[in-house]
């Protein structure tokens, strides 16, 4: 497997230990009783705001996993893996752990430039299919 694909199996895995960090927490705030309903009306309590920022950076990282793994793909498919691309994949997932906790506890202005080089990333593999 290339390098790559492993970091694309590992975002899959911290996207999934995002998933149960905002459900636990959500579990908590609002109960179960709501979390394994229809949701067919607002909660009778809201999410606290550390679980809403958990929440908005779970959202996030599906849409920047969406681009990430069409970038894997271009590469892997194309046969153009090479170091660079692999580099851009590390950073690409260091990103995304270091941007969960920045999102998290607030880190501004440093979320975002964490989020960019995570960016920056994903698509400097696409840039280096082209060229």
């Amino acid at each position: 497997m290339t390098p790559e694909l492993t970091v694309l199996a590992l975002a899959i895995l911290l996207q999934t230990a995002q998933f149960i960090v905002y459900a636990v927490q959500a579990n908590l705030d609002v109960g179960p009783g709501y979390t394994m309903s229809a949701r067919d009306r607002e909660p009778s309590r809201n999410l606290s705001v550390r679980a809403g920022r958990l929440q908005r950076a779970l959202n996030n990282h599906f849409e920047g996993l969406i681009l990430f793994t069409a970038a894997v793909a271009l590469v892997t498919l194309s046969g153009q893996a090479t170091v660079f691309t692999a580099w851009c994949g590390w950073i690409y997932l260091v990103a995304r752990v270091v941007y969960v906790p920045a999102y998290v506890l607030g880190w501004r202005p440093g979320r975002s430039f964490i989020w960019m080089a995570g960016f920056t990333a994903t698509v400097a593999m696409v840039i280096s299919t082209l060229v």
